[in-house]
């Protein structure tokens, strides 16, 4: 058994920041533990997340339970597993959020979170390469972020944008988000800047930073009301590490839940009924999960060599390799979407509600993963960003080795149904417009047939997946159903925190690896601070 002074488990969009703040002292040692490898080949490169998606050697491969907003589907729920956990697989956009998204925090009594107070953490992150107003932008941050170049599908969508009454905004992490823009990355000299690459890499020779990899972690050890340490396996041995001070548990939606109920802490009917020994109850433990039901709409684009399906179809693939080479741009240095608007769903709204996403692409599921379709098209996702429908996560064994079950839950909430319906309407506004008519677009799905809000619903049912934006499960606040405070200590246990996208109380308004990376920041800043330094 080895102490240190702080333990972090999970080394991912949070986790790996956590330990690189936490470890800049020297005088303090850190444990980090991560389940995952320290790496993939595919993980540097942007379209790598294709790759990964269905890849076991760095994702958990969560699958959700079968519901009737899923038509008995069983829909993927994947979690980067591996150094940088999913900024090491995800679709590399970077979206803080609404300035109302964290006064929304703040308002529910969770001090120090307001849009005022997490500025300061998400400027200190990010090092933007693309201009904007340093009231709002970092320059000398690890994470570079940078915007990729428009091609003329986005030019021309940005066009028809504006004739539908939605305007071109450059920078939606500034002082505003509405508008449509380029997606602003995750991505600098065409690679991946996952937080495994801009905050561990540069400090993996730290002498007191101690990073265990392919590291299962079983429980939290507890003595009485305070956390002690962790038991951990590796390979087929068992560890268990002692914190001195606090420990730090970063491992995501699902995986901190899980490991909070496996270590005794949940709700006490529920793990009795696994034979969990149950050593502090908090109802709140899996609760409160939320995430983004996005259906994508699908287009054939009948103007040839603008899409990737023609720009990499044949000896083209060869082509946009050798480019990625020279340039690092590129099919293969892209983000997920490189275009996106965010959109009120009705006038007199005082910010969007809505999201729309656009690929330049057509792709049809694979056994390792997308495939990229034989036909012409692109891609328009469009969904709510702030859903109201909540569901859960819990543990169905006291085995670590097992998934726990992932219930949604999705259009429980009858106000997500309607704000779908109004995403879905916008986006085929926006790709009839005039500025589209030279691209003989013509939609497939959900279809021209399908009109009625029931017909699109229905529709939805079908085919919708999320956008991999699970949260919530630990929510922080002051209610019987909150798990962490505004500190992010596990409410009645000493020595315990979770920082990651579980505590959030609300999703916020587009992609969550940026905010979960200021809460990685803003975590490790309460930490030092109460420690005195």
């Amino acid at each position: 058994m080895q102490t240190y002074d702080y333990i972090v488990v999970g080394a991912g969009s949070a986790g790996a920041v956590v330990a690189n703040r936490l470890s800049a002292n020297p005088n303090n040692t850190v444990l980090l533990l991560e389940a995952g490898p320290a790496s993939h080949p595919w993980s540097r490169v942007p379209i790598g997340f294709a790759k990964l998606i269905n890849n076991p050697a760095a994702n958990w491969l969560y699958s959700a339970e079968p519901e009737p907003a899923t038509a008995g589907r069983a829909i993927p729920v994947p979690r980067g597993k591996m150094l940088g956990g999913s900024s090491s697989i995800n679709g590399l956009a970077f979206v803080r959020g609404q300035a109302r998204d964290f006064d929304t925090w703040a308002q529910m009594g969770n001090q120090g979170w307001s849009y005022e107070d997490v500025l300061p953490f998400f400027k200190r992150m990010e090092r933007y390469e693309g201009g904007g107003d340093d009231t709002f932008r970092g320059r000398e941050g690890p994470l570079r972020v940078t915007n990729p170049e428009p091609t003329e599908l986005c030019a021309a969508l940005i066009a028809a944008a504006e004739q539908v009454g939605i305007r071109h905004n450059p920078d939606y992490n500034g002082a505003r988000q509405d508008g449509i823009a380029m997606s602003q990355a995750t991505i600098a000299n065409g690679r991946r800047m996952s937080t495994a690459a801009c905050y561990l890499t540069p400090i993996r020779k730290r002498p007191n930073l101690h990073i265990q990899s392919n590291a299962l972690t079983l429980g939290v050890t507890l003595d009485g009301t305070r956390c002690t340490g962790v038991r951990y396996r590796v390979g087929g041995s068992d560890y268990e590490a002692r914190a001195g001070r606090e420990m730090v548990i970063s491992a995501g939606a699902v995986n901190s839940p899980q490991l909070l109920e496996l270590s005794g802490i949940g709700q006490p009917d529920r793990l009795a009924g696994l034979g969990i020994p149950v050593r502090h109850a908090l109802p709140g433990v899996g609760e409160n999960l939320r995430d983004h039901y996005a259906p994508r709409t699908r287009w054939l684009v009948g103007a040839k060599g603008l899409t990737y399906n023609d720009k990499a179809r044949g000896l083209g693939l060869v082509g946009q390799a050798l480019r990625y080479g020279l340039t690092g741009k590129g099919m293969l240095g892209m983000v997920a979407a490189p275009l996106r608007a965010f959109v009120r769903s009705r006038d007199g709204l005082e910010a969007p509600d809505l999201l729309l996403g656009w690929v330049p692409m057509l792709t049809e599921p694979g056994a390792k993963g997308p495939k990229l379709s034989r036909e012409s098209g692109m891609t328009c996702y469009a969904h709510p960003m702030r859903p109201e429908s909540k569901g859960h996560i819990h543990v169905v064994s006291s085995d670590p080795s097992r998934a726990p079950a992932i219930h949604f839950n999705f259009l429980s909430s009858p106000f997500d149904g309607e704000l779908t319906v109004a995403a879905i309407r916008i986006a085929r506004r926006v790709m009839t417009a005039p500025a589209m008519g030279p691209f003989g677009l013509t939609e497939t799905a959900p279809g021209a047939a399908l009109t009625t809000d029931d017909e699109i619903l229905d529709w939805v049912r079908r085919s919708a997946e999320t956008t991999y934006h699970p949260v919530g499960t630990c929510k922080m606040g002051s209610d019987p159903m909150a798990v962490v405070d505004a500190g992010l200590r596990v409410r009645g246990i000493q020595g315990l925190r979770v920082a990651d996208a579980s505590i959030m109380p609300t999703l916020t308004s587009g992609n969550t690896n940026a905010p979960c990376i200021m809460i990685g920041e803003k975590a490790a800043d309460m930490v030092l601070g109460d420690a005195g330094g």
